[in-house]
């Protein structure tokens, strides 16, 4: 058996049982030394392949298709800076729990460390943001090595998935010649027809004892409180809302909570809470006597200093299967259960825990001056404002939408102005590390899925990932992108470095005035730019209808957004806070 049908066996194994293992979908970027890996997975009937040219943002549009799909999605590139560009995306999908199986491909060992061209130390190149690492043995085509090679596929797989999701890095040390012979007789012939490591995996509830614990903690407290920050699960909803309503107990929901919009009851979620827990002597007024968290911690700063001014307070994280993500550093019991189970187990074994009915009534009331305010109507033909353009977008999104956000001020722009609901939409972001960057290829990865995807993005991350329209020309995906430009880093307007008139243009309003017109036009997209609340309306109608790239601009100045968004804060505190409570 020559070189080239060990190679070919060897990579054809582990491609198939990656396939075996529910691999669908994988992206390629292109090199040399990742030829037997890329012209196999590609010649794999099972496996739908992604050719993406820039590594960096072929990384993030994988991120995007396993946010979007709940899966995991394949990564393939050659040796060298290659692999290093795959790195912020790896960051990102290590924090914010994305299931990626990474395969590098890498030079001989006869070729590192002697200044071969296109070798750089690739052995564990991640770090600790990879759940498992893996070299894989030289290409052998014995029957041990076959097996070996299915295993490490399964395991791959396996632990991409299991608990908290994440991404995975196996690197191959691959020999010239590279190229493949798919010739070869009954290469893809396996007698098994599952997995080579099938596996059980159990849901993590709590028993009886734990409850009853946890129900005893909770007995005789009239001021409790559920929050649900960023979490993926649609299911959630109905469970944590059900509860809710059993205890008559207010919901803080996050705009990535899924629970906002929907068919489940929401009359005891709570959406405008950042605009009012903004003023401390309104944040000590709400002081709870417990809260329970579901998913990550929520996008708010203003609900961030919430939980610091009361430290004190009884407070449980429910994590599904590990973590202790508590950044305000309270102390803490943490739940590791499956949420949805827990809900559910709670609401039948919890007779006795029934909030008091002031506590409530004062959130609901609170809540309803905030969007009072935030909704107040403007003068006819004013300007269109940041907060005004996310608003309509949410009035006219078609149901059964996936919107993803980009971070800085667009998450939370929709943080204060998407409401609950009656429709169902999902709303993704890439809250693990908060970066600016990727978001174009992450919102066009969840785009591969088939749906036409809207992406709320400012200017100077649109910028940093222009090269991922590439992508969506290329495969024709369907996209549309509100562009909310303010000609800079508009987020550092409200931080207290906007005081430093001498620095603070240069080094954080970083003014880019670009004409994205021409850029939208070279991927051949639609664009158009508008001022007025009827011009998006129609431009946003129009775009659902149109097939490929539909970019509409919204030009905003920094300023005068801060200002405004200051008046609305301004008039929710001041109604608030000369009331009677």
């Amino acid at each position: 058996m020559n070189h080239t049908e060990r190679l070919t066996r060897y990579v054809a194994n582990f491609v198939d049982e990656l396939a075996k293992n529910g691999l669908s979908d994988v992206v390629i970027s292109p090199g040399s030394r990742s030829t037997p890996l890329a012209m196999t997975l590609t010649e794999h009937e099972g496996i739908n392949t992604w050719i993406h040219i820039d590594e960096r943002s072929a990384a993030f549009f994988a991120l995007g298709m396993a946010k979007q799909t709940k899966r995991p999605v394949a990564m393939v590139c050659t040796s060298g800076t290659a692999a290093a560009n795959y790195f912020p995306a790896i960051v990102e999908a290590y924090y914010s729990r994305v299931p990626l199986v990474i395969l590098t491909a890498d030079r001989p060992h006869e070729l590192r460390d002697v200044g071969a061209p296109q070798a750089i130390e690739q052995i564990k190149l991640y770090g600790d943001y990879v759940k498992w690492f893996h070299e894989m043995a030289l290409p052998e085509a014995s029957s041990k090595m076959l097996n070996y090679a299915r295993s490490k596929a399964a395991r791959a797989l396996y632990l991409a998935q299991e608990g908290n999701a994440g991404p995975v890095h196996l690197n191959f040390p691959l020999r010239e010649p590279l190229v493949p012979d798919f010739s070869i007789k009954q290469l893809w012939e396996q007698e098994k027809e599952d997995s080579y490591h099938p596996a059980y995996v159990g849901e993590k509830i709590l028993d009886e004892p734990q409850l009853k614990q946890l129900l005893d903690d909770l007995k005789n407290k009239k001021r409790g409180l559920f929050v649900c920050g960023p979490q993926v699960s649609e299911s959630l909803a109905e469970a944590i809302t059900t509860l809710a309503l059993r205890w008559n107990i207010p919901i803080l929901a996050d705009p990535l909570s899924q629970i906002r919009s929907g068919k489940h009851d929401k009359n005891h979620i709570i959406d405008g809470y950042d605009s009012f827990l903004r003023h401390e002597a309104i944040r000590k007024q709400l002081e709870p006597d417990f809260i329970i968290r579901f998913g990550a911690m929520p996008v708010s700063k203003a609900y961030l200093f919430y939980v610091k001014d009361h430290h004190q307070t009884k407070q449980f994280i429910v994590e599904e299967n590990e973590g202790f993500r508590e950044p305000a550093g309270n102390q803490s019991t943490f739940i590791f259960a499956n949420p949805i189970l827990l809900c559910k187990d709670l609401t039948v074994a919890s007779e006795e825990i029934n909030c008091d009915p002031h506590w409530i009534g004062q959130w609901r009331e609170m809540n309803t001056i905030a969007q009072k305010e935030l909704f107040r109507l403007k003068e006819k033909n004013e300007k269109l404002t940041e907060g005004e353009a996310i608003r309509l977008l949410f009035e006219v999104v078609p149901e059964e939408s996936t919107l993803y956000v980009g971070n800085s001020m667009a998450i939370r722009d929709v943080d204060t102005f998407f409401m609950t609901t009656s429709k169902t939409l999902r709303l993704l972001a890439n809250r693990g590390a908060n970066g600016i960057d990727g978001m174009v290829s992450s919102s066009l990865g969840a785009a591969a899925s088939g749906e036409h995807i809207t992406l709320v993005i400012g200017d100077l991350s649109f910028f940093h990932d222009l090269n991922g329209l590439l992508v969506a020309k290329h495969y024709q995906l369907n996209i549309t992108i509100l562009l909310i430009n303010n000609n800079g880093g508009g987020i550092f307007s409200f931080l207290p470095q906007a005081g430093d008139d001498k620095h603070f243009e240069a080094l954080f309003g970083t003014p880019i005035d670009i004409d994205f017109k021409h850029a939208v036009t070279m991927y051949g997209g639609n664009y158009s730019c508008v001022l007025k609340e009827e011009e998006l309306r129609i431009a946003l109608h129009k775009s659902y209808k149109h097939k490929g790239i539909n970019i509409i601009e919204v030009k905003t100045d920094r300023t005068e957004n801060l200002k405004w968004h200051q008046s609305k804060w301004r008039a929710i505190e001041n109604e608030i806070l000369n009331r009677e409570w």
